[in-house]
C-alpha cells in the first residue's frame, strides 16, 4: 500500500503516466496522468470507492465517505452547511490557544528540547476537534479528565480510544468488542465505543430541544449538522417519510468521520511541517517576515480576528501546500470500476477501456512530485515555489499563492467527492504556525560534537522514514531527534 511514497515519479517515469499491474488475483490501474486522474475523481458514479476498504469507517453509522450514489448526494447536500465560516472562527481560536500552551510547555524544556513533537501535535488536533466538533473545550495540559456525570470515561478519552484503533473496527464487529473473553485492551476499546456513542446519543437529545424551543444550537459541527438534518425534513410533507433527512445513526456516522478525516492528518501536516522547518532555517526566516508584517504589534485579542488576518498569512499556507505534497496523509486514493460493465476512460491523448472490478489507483505521491509539472527540483521541500510576487513590491505585498494546473495537487482530492473539511485543517494549520512562530524559532538539538548541518539532515531522514501507518502516512521514528524551541 505505501509504495507510492517511496516510488516518487520514479516507475512512471519509467512506465508512462499510467499503466496496469495484472495478476491471477485482478487488475489494478495506476494513474499518475494528471487529465487522467481528474476525470476518474469526476466521474463518482463509474468510479467507486472499494467497499472493502471503507467498511470499518461505518463503525457508528453510515456517512459521507462511505456513501455512494443518491445516498451520497443527500450526506453531502446536508453536511456542506456544516463547515461555514462560523466553525472556521472558531477553529481559528481553538487552534490559537492550543498552540499557545503547546509552544509555552515546548519551550520549558529548554536546552534539552522535547522529543513529543508528534504526540503533542495530536493532542493539539484532538482538542480543537472536541471544540469545534462537539463543543467540549480542554487545555492543551489536560491533566486527569473526570467523566461527565453518568459515564465511565471522559469525552475525549472515549474519542480518542476509537480514533487509535480504527483498524480493529476491520477486524472485530464493534458488538462483540465488549464480550468477556476478549483481552483487556479490546474491552477497553468496546467500553470506550459505549461511551462515545452515549456522548453523541446525550448532545443529538439537547440540540433537538434547543431546536424545539426555537433557539439556536451550540455552533459546532455537530449542532450545525443536526439543524440542517432537522431543516430538511421539518420542510417535507407532514407525515411522510423522510427520504431526505439523516438519520440518528447516519448524523454519529458522519460525526466520527469528522473526528477520524480531521485527527491524524492534520496533526502530522504540523508536525511534519515543524520539523522541516527546524530542517531549513532560511525558510523559518522567510515565514517570520510574513508573520511579523501580519500579526504586528496585534494583542492576543486582536490576533483572533479570523476574518481579517487568515487571508493575509499566504506563506504559512505555502508550507502546508508545500507539506502536503511531499508528505501528505494519502499517497494514493482507491477506487474501483463496478461489476459490469466496462468503464470507457477517454483523455485527448488515448482511450481506455478498463475491464469491470478493476481496482483503480489514483497515485497522489507521483503527481506531487513530477517533475514536469513541479520542475527538476520536484522532490525538494521549497515552499516559495508557491509564491508569486511583483519585483518591484516589498515584502508581503501583491504576493500570491499559485494556483496548480487541474489535477496536478490533489491532498483533498479532487472532483465533488473532494474533501468538505479542506478550509478547516488549513485554517487550523495556520493558526497553529502562526501563533508558535510568532513568539519562537525551532531547531534540532545537537548530540556532541554534531554540526548543525548533521542535525538538520537527522531531521529530513525521519520525515523521509515516513511510512503508511494504520490509514495514513506517519513519521515511523518521531523521537529520533529532539526541537529546541526558543524565543525570539
Amino acid at each position: 500500500m505505501g509504495w507510492p511514497f517511496k516510488d516518487k515519479y520514479a516507475l512512471h517515469k519509467e512506465l508512462g503516466g499510467n499503466f496496469i499491474i495484472v495478476t491471477p488475483g485482478g487488475s489494478e490501474l495506476v494513474i499518475a496522468d494528471p487529465e487522467d486522474a481528474h476525470t476518474v475523481l469526476s466521474r463518482r458514479k463509474e468510479y467507486i470507492k472499494p467497499a472493502v476498504m471503507y467498511e470499518q469507517l461505518n463503525v457508528f453509522g453510515p456517512n459521507l465517505n462511505t456513501a455512494e450514489g443518491e445516498d451520497w448526494q443527500r450526506h453531502r447536500r446536508l453536511t456542506a452547511p456544516s463547515f461555514n465560516e462560523k466553525i472556521s472562527s472558531l477553529v481559528w481560536e481553538e487552534a490559537m490557544s492550543q498552540a499557545h500552551d503547546m509552544g509555552s510547555s515546548w519551550y520549558q524544556e529548554g536546552s534539552l528540547g522535547t522529543k513529543s513533537t508528534i504526540d503533542d501535535t495530536a493532542t493539539l488536533a484532538l482538542h480543537v476537534l472536541t471544540s469545534a466538533g462537539f463543543g467540549v473545550a480542554y487545555k492543551f495540559n489536560h491533566g486527569v479528565q473526570l467523566p461527565s456525570e453518568g459515564h465511565a470515561m471522559s469525552y475525549r478519552e472515549s474519542l480518542a480510544h476509537c480514533l487509535k484503533n480504527i483498524i480493529t473496527f476491520a477486524i472485530i464487529p464493534k458488538k462483540y468488542l465488549s464480550s468477556r473473553w476478549l483481552p483487556y485492551k479490546l474491552r477497553i476499546l468496546g467500553k470506550a465505543v459505549q461511551e462515545f456513542q452515549l456522548y453523541m446519543e446525550e448532545a443529538l437529545e439537547r440540540e433537538r430541544a434547543m431546536i424545539s424551543k426555537r433557539k439556536s444550537g451550540a455552533g459546532n459541527l455537530m449542532s450545525a449538522l443536526i439543524q440542517a438534518s432537522e431543516e430538511t425534513q421539518a420542510s417535507e410533507r407532514p407525515g411522510a417519510r423522510s427520504d431526505l433527512s439523516l438519520s440518528d445513526r447516519e448524523i454519529f456516522g458522519n460525526i466520527f468521520m469528522y473526528n477520524l478525516a480531521g485527527h491524524e492528518t492534520t496533526a502530522n501536516t504540523v508536525a511534519t511541517a515543524l520539523i522541516l522547518l527546524a530542517a531549513h532555517p532560511k525558510c523559518q526566516e522567510w515565514l517570520l517576515e510574513e508573520i511579523d508584517m501580519v500579526f504586528g504589534r496585534l494583542s492576543i485579542v486582536e490576533r483572533k480576528d479570523y476574518i481579517m488576518l487568515f487571508p493575509k498569512l499566504r506563506r504559512c499556507l505555502a508550507v502546508m501546500f508545500e507539506t502536503l505534497r511531499l508528505y501528505g496523509s494519502i499517497p494514493f486514493i482507491p477506487k474501483s470500476t463496478p461489476s459490469e460493465p466496462s468503464v470507457r476512460l477517454e483523455s485527448q491523448r488515448r482511450v481506455y477501456s478498463i475491464p469491470p472490478a478493476t481496482f483503480v489507483s489514483i497515485n497522489v505521491q507521483a503527481l506531487h512530485t513530477d517533475p514536469t509539472t513541479w520542475g527538476s527540483d520536484s522532490l525538494i521541500w521549497r515552499p516559495s515555489r508557491w509564491m508569486v510576487q511583483d519585483p518591484s513590491s516589498r515584502v508581503g505585498v501583491n504576493e500570491h499563492l499559485i494556483t496548480p494546473r487541474t489535477g496536478t495537487f490533489i491532498p483533498w482530492a479532487d472532483g465533488p467527492r473532494n474533501c468538505p473539511g479542506q478550509k478547516f485543517a488549513q485554517v487550523e494549520f495556520i493558526a497553529v504556525i502562526a501563533t508558535l512562530f510568532s513568539s519562537y524559532r525551532v531547531e534540532p538539538v545537537l548530540e556532541d560534537g554534531q554540526s548543525l548541518g548533521i542535525g538538520q539532515k537527522n531531521l529530513l531522514s525521519m520525515v523521509e522514514g515516513s511510512a503508511i501507518s494504520a490509514i495514513t502516512l506517519q513519521i515511523q521514528e518521531p523521537r529520533k531527534v529532539a526541537l529546541k524551541w526558543e524565543k525570539r
